[in-house]
């Protein structure tokens, strides 16, 4: 696993992976000269349908042959990106884990219903602000 997103470039006929930039919002990388120079060399713009975006634990499901091209996100973006890959009831209980920085009413409910739906111990951790040991000690 790399510790960069990508961007991609994926035809139409490909898998479905990541989501196009926009999707994200504002991303800094984006107007980078690297960035705009990569885009002109595959001949798309930044809304092309087959640019994706690809957060780095999804990378390993990259085709081979796709181009690709690394690109640094910050932890607010990363956060974001990750949230729009995440299937729909996973993206509604990391809302509530945001929404959880603000409020301690209920934490280990929380905390226990998101990591027995699937959300690994790390984002909660990282949605949360919560320690990893935390995180974990919470459903024992």
């Amino acid at each position: 696993m790399t510790d960069d997103a990508y961007l991609v470039l994926l035809p139409g006929t490909a898998p479905a992976l990541g989501v196009p930039p926009a999707a994200v919002g504002d991303l800094a990388c984006m107007e980078t000269p690297a960035v705009q120079a990569w885009l002109q060399a595959q001949g798309v713009s930044a809304d092309s349908p087959d640019l994706r975006l690809v957060p780095p634990e999804e990378t390993a499901a990259v085709p081979e042959d796709a181009e690709r091209l690394p690109v640094p996100l910050g932890d607010e973006e990363l956060s974001r990106l990750r949230h729009h890959v995440a299937p729909p009831d996973l993206a509604r209980l990391e809302e509530e884990l945001l929404a959880y920085r603000s409020c301690t009413d209920g934490r280990n409910a929380l905390l226990t219903r998101a990591l027995a739906a699937g959300v690994p111990a790390h984002r909660v951790a990282e949605l949360t602000g919560e320690d990893l040991a935390a995180v974990r000690a919470a459903t024992r």
